[in-house]
């Protein structure tokens, strides 16, 4: 590994999106960043989907072999407000990442610029302008139906005063060999932007850190049903969802499996925390998973892309 510099002063973000309205869900991150610019946060992370929104619980009127003319109008509600990723909305936010002097993680729904499919993408804008978008290699059950499978974009990194950082978004992290193809590329900082609200994830995230010796940045959402839009063609399909959807549960665990701070459940708020860099490379003495304690003459891991 490479030195890195010994501390990032990170905000995790576990914020209330606004659902299918990309205008106003840009000026909502772009006050988060801000905030959190002002205290010194050099890594921003946001959940999964933060622009336009993760419908929970909708289904856009699909069933096995049919669909529905107002699911129809709801999807292309949410095509519309979903993000290019070259559009004017990634734009303003990397120029946000620069003036903050900031790292920015940001998930989005990516709309292709030539076909008509959707990809459920995670952006990192870095300081200096430049941006890594990865999309989720496989949408998780019934997202299939919204987001397609990536076509590209599959593991990227971004070099980072603190070592590479990646990401893999909500369930991609049930993927073992996406998970080693991360470390192939000698990640510090694994960030999740996720949905993931029940207990077992929990569990999920300190297994993967130690696996890993990285942090692993656990970022969740809180979704309320009265954050759907009212006048949505299908918002019977939310009617039996909990007044809270989703009850966030954002945390930091550190390359040894510790958790910095206990999960916030149930409100919007910003996590600070200032994390040691020296762990991640001091933890690998007794186990590093892509060196010391592999076997690549037995064992071989090829990634397409």
């Amino acid at each position: 590994m490479r030195d890195v510099q010994e501390t990032c002063r990170i905000a995790l973000v576990q914020a209330e999106p606004v659902m299918f309205d990309k205008e106003n869900g840009l000026k909502k991150a772009l006050r988060c960043i801000r905030n959190a610019a002002a205290e010194n946060a050099e890594l921003i992370v946001f959940p999964e989907l933060f622009i336009p929104g993760y419908p929970i619980g909708m289904n856009f009127g699909f069933s096995m072999g049919k669909r529905t003319e107002a699911g129809r109008a709801d999807w292309k509600r949410y095509y519309d407000a979903s993000l290019l990723a070259d559009g004017e909305e990634l734009r303003q936010i990397s120029k946000a990442a620069v003036e903050a002097k900031a790292f920015v993680s940001i998930g989005f729904s990516e709309r292709d610029a030539v076909s008509g499919t959707l990809y459920n993408s995670n952006a990192i804008l870095s300081p200096d302008g430049g941006i890594s978008i990865h999309r989720k290699l496989k949408p998780t059950g019934s997202e299939r139906l919204v987001w397609g499978d990536a076509n590209k974009d599959y593991f990227p990194v971004v070099e980072t005063p603190w070592g590479p950082i990646g990401s893999l978004i909500c369930w991609e992290s049930y993927m073992p060999l996406a998970r080693v193809a991360l470390y192939q590329k000698g990640i510090t900082i694994y960030i999740s932007p996720n949905t993931n609200d029940n207990p077992e994830w929990q569990a999920t995230i300190r297994h993967i850190a130690i696996e890993g010796k990285c942090y692993f940045i656990n970022c969740d959402m809180v979704v309320r049903k009265s954050s759907y839009p009212s006048d949505l063609e299908t918002i019977d399909d939310i009617k039996d969802q909990p007044d809270m959807v989703c009850r966030g549960g954002s945390c930091i665990i550190d390359p040894f499996g510790h958790a910095m701070m206990q999960p916030v459940w149930d409100e919007e708020t910003i996590i600070y925390e200032d994390l040691d860099m020296t762990l991640p490379a001091a933890c690998k003495m007794e186990h590093d998973a892509i060196g010391h304690y592999s076997r690549p003459d037995v064992l071989e891991l090829i990634v397409h892309e």
